[in-house]
């Protein structure tokens, strides 16, 4: 039977679990997600409370953290997306994030809407990769990749 949450403390909670038993074993996400047939960001993602996983999967990861059967089975439920709570947020990263999108979110939104038309860039039918490679100019950069599905408004 698929269950969803109707709060996410429960499921922050296990991430929080989840994150401490990562760092007592040594593993690193991209480790996690081996086997899983899933990509690291949506592995990823859901072990930090934004995705259920199938059932295989919570299994394979669930093991490798030591987790318990009550987490393994939490790891299968629907969670309440969203996890960064009121305002602007304060962690470094996720404020540069922030402050990507308040400089370029128009210039997205601008030319998402001339060259599809009105309409989103879905976050459910998504896609999202990371990764580091070498500056010309010295040091590293990030490269990130996000891949989302087009959703036309539609009249009605």
């Amino acid at each position: 039977m698929t269950q969803i949450q109707f709060r996410n403390t429960s499921r922050l909670d296990l991430a929080d679990t989840i994150v401490l038993a990562k760092a007592k074993k040594s593993l690193t996400y991209a480790q996690l997600a081996e086997g899983t047939g899933l990509s690291e960001a949506f592995v990823t993602a859901a072990l930090l409370g934004q995705h259920p996983l199938p059932a295989n999967v919570a299994g394979i990861v669930g093991t490798k953290l030591g987790l318990d059967a009550d987490a393994i089975a939490l790891l299968q439920t629907m969670p309440v997306r969203g996890s960064i709570e009121g305002g602007v947020p304060t962690d470094p990263t996720i404020y540069r994030f922030y402050e990507m999108i308040q400089v370029y979110g128009t210039t997205l939104k601008a030319l998402v809407h001339e060259k599809f038309g009105d309409g989103i860039i879905s976050a459910i039918n998504f896609k999202l990769d990371v990764k580091k490679v070498a500056d010309p100019d010295g040091g590293e950069r990030a490269v990130i990749t996000l891949d989302g599905k087009y959703l036309p408004v539609k009249p009605f």
